[in-house]
């Protein structure tokens, strides 16, 4: 220990050396450790299995290698999302945390009365990771071969004509209503409660076309048992070259994608969020990344930060005219 007569005047100046830089390193804090310096995780709010569950494992995998820390998927599915997203908002804002925002997030905002969250003030978007489209189908047996002759069909016989979708408020009951409103059709949308049920309803004939995301579906299309008139997402899908966007069939304007990406709470410092973006942009630029989410019917794309915003910001409000157009009531 140094002493305290070290410290009085007249003490001999090496000791006063030591006890200046005893001081000095006692009383300054840690120098701040370079980020990472522990594991990271994202929230998911989905169970495990699912297509944005293998997608976000798949990132996750890759920004570990690429950062040297550990990063976890954490699934928190309930609550159409509440649980993950608070789960996330409530965390410390030091980039350790990260959450898995997707459409489901910009449709809640539109369909709940109220949040506990606010999915613009409350987070900072660090990048898209890849958007899904759905597909507008049909049985093979049908008649109807393309979305102009299908929307002929439904304004010719509205009363014996319904779109079948899952849940009500699901993207792609949303995508079919509309897909009603563009299209000027007076038809009614038929909720299932599961896909296989959706399915089984078009091809027993219960629902006349069906809107559903396409990897549950491109098996029935490839065997031939049903057929696919067109996709909801800006671009063709890479799985089904041959089939048109809907904009393409005859609804210029139409478009309908499920995204994903990562997000951070509010008051990240700008330095983290600008290494998560960069690594994020490199994870999606990697030609396994690009091949896996291709497999998963998504169209791996990354982008800024304000990028990600201005997505967020415009399809909430574009779900919030749908759901007011077709009088969905608010819950």
């Amino acid at each position: 220990m140094i002493s305290i007569a070290c410290l009085k005047p007249g003490a001999r100046p090496l000791c006063s050396g030591l006890a200046g830089l005893f001081i000095v390193l006692a009383c300054a804090p840690l120098a701040a450790q370079p980020y990472p310096a522990r594991p990271l995780r994202i929230v998911l709010p989905y169970g495990p299995g699912g297509n944005s569950d293998i997608i976000a494992r798949v990132v996750a995998q890759h920004m570990s290698q690429r950062l040297g820390q550990q990063v976890i998927v954490d699934n928190r599915p309930g609550a159409g999302g509440i649980i993950a997203t608070e789960i996330a908002r409530k965390a410390e804002p030091d980039g350790y945390t990260l959450l898995w925002l997707n459409t489901g997030h910009a449709v809640s905002a539109s369909l709940y009365k109220s949040l506990p969250y606010d999915p613009v003030r409350d987070f900072v978007p660090v990048s898209t990771i890849g958007f899904s489209g759905l597909a507008l189908v049909v049985n093979a047996s049908s008649p109807v071969r393309g979305v102009k002759e299908l929307v002929s069909t439904a304004k010719a016989r509205p009363d014996r004509f319904n779109i079948g979708v899952t849940f009500v408020g699901s993207t792609n009951h949303l995508a079919a209503e509309l897909f009603k409103s563009l299209a000027g059709l007076e038809v009614q949308v038929v909720p299932f409660k599961t896909t296989p049920a959706l399915i089984a309803g078009v091809t027993s004939g219960e629902s006349q076309a069906v809107v559903e995301f396409l990897p549950p579906v491109l098996p029935f299309v490839r065997s031939g048992a049903l057929r696919a008139l067109g996709v909801t997402s800006e671009r063709r899908s890479a799985n089904l070259p041959d089939v048109p966007t809907l904009a393409e069939a005859g609804l210029p304007g139409f478009e309908a994608s499920a995204w994903n990406g990562l997000a951070v709470p509010v008051k990240t410092p700008g330095e983290v969020i600008a290494k998560l973006n960069g690594e994020t942009r490199g994870i999606v630029a990697m030609p396994a990344v690009r091949q896996r989410l291709r497999d998963l019917d998504a169209d791996a794309r990354a982008s800024t930060p304000e990028e990600f915003r201005r997505i967020l910001v415009a399809d909430i409000e574009k779900w919030r005219r749908v759901i007011d157009r077709a009088k969905i009531e608010r819950r």
